[in-house]
């Protein structure tokens, strides 16, 4: 047989092959979804991340005719969890709820087993979240200044947990002593729902946690709330002023929560959960329920999510490397 029909005979070939794969990725998204979905958060129960994905996972699972089960995976400053997204086969059966705080982890972590922004597919923001300075009542400091008086007069022995090493909390409060000119000790945690049962316990003086897992416990008086870390004061706590309102000018930190499934899962499924996601966002109903714990609603594109993930994670690693946060 002449080369060049051997060549062409290649070619043919390889164009089947290709066509079949394209072909059979098509009818797994036209299947799609078949069985129950995962919701994988990278934090213990209890904090902003686990409330936001057991709400979307709820409406999801209505939506799609599939249960959607949340597994939590806590550790490493959420980065054990989203190791096993990204390298989870992607199939629109695996899905994370992330945070800013994977933006953070980048620069933080010396090594990590992923690429944030190449090894997951964005599919939207769900909400950003203001986080908020809170004290145990023990604590005898009223408002920021008196805070600052206070961890002034007592170097390295104030405590404020985070929800772990690498996280938004860590580098807030990396940020606050910095601002401020104090020394505090860092206390991390696996997440929220640890770290505010210590933080009701005393074992921690405060923190800088999202406004979710601790606003109930700011109401009834068991916590007390000196001030919001975004530009714009929380509407669930209208009365509690800004970190900038307080003296430390120009200080605007909040936690965003969004929908991101493994880089590889085909397009079509990728828009379909925009759409689901979206749509259950965007109900009246839904937008009320975040609102009450806190939450900002967002909704926007895959494109967009990117673009934010992008922008956060070039931010972030100047505030990282001002604040000399890193772990090996």
């Amino acid at each position: 047989m002449p080369l060049s029909d051997i060549r062409i005979g290649a070619r043919f070939a390889h164009a089947a092959v290709l066509a079949l794969l394209l072909s059979a990725g098509a009818a797994a998204a036209q299947t799609w979804p078949s069985r129950p979905l995962s919701i994988v958060v990278p934090f213990p129960p209890g904090g902003t991340t686990d409330v936001l994905a057991r709400a979307i996972g709820q409406e999801l699972a209505k939506s799609l005719g599939q249960p959607v089960i949340v597994d939590n995976k806590p550790g490493a400053g959420a980065t054990l969890g989203a190791a096993q997204v990204a390298k989870a086969k992607p199939d629109g059966y695996t899905l994370m709820m992330g945070a800013v705080h994977h933006t953070i982890a980048t620069s933080v972590y010396r090594k990590l087993p992923y690429d944030f922004a190449k090894d997951f597919a964005p599919i939207t923001t769900v909400a950003l979240v203001p986080n908020v300075l809170v004290v145990n009542p023990a604590v005898p400091a009223k408002n920021v200044r008196e805070l600052i008086a206070l961890a002034k007069a007592n170097p390295g022995k104030l405590a404020y947990g985070s929800n772990g090493q690498g996280t938004l909390q860590h580098l807030i409060g990396a940020q606050f002593e910095r601002a401020a000119g104090v020394q505090m000790l860092h206390v991390p945690y696996k997440g929220s729902g640890p770290l505010v049962n210590d933080l009701l316990g005393g074992q921690v003086a405060m923190s800088f946690d999202t406004v979710t897992p601790v606003l109930g416990h700011i109401q009834a008086g068991k916590l007390r709330a000196l001030a919001v870390t975004t530009a714009r004061r929380s509407a669930a706590l209208p009365d509690v002023p800004t970190l900038d309102e307080a003296g430390l000018k120009g200080f605007d930190m909040g936690t965003w929560f969004g929908l991101l499934a493994p880089a590889a899962t085909p397009k079509d499924i990728v828009e379909r959960l925009h759409s689901e996601v979206t749509k259950i966002i965007n109900a009246p109903e839904f937008r009320k329920r975040l609102q009450e714990i806190g939450a900002e609603p967002i909704g926007n594109t895959p494109g967009q999510m990117a673009q934010q993930i992008r922008d956060d994670t070039e931010k972030f690693a100047r505030l990282v490397k001002e604040a000399n946060v890193a772990i090996e």
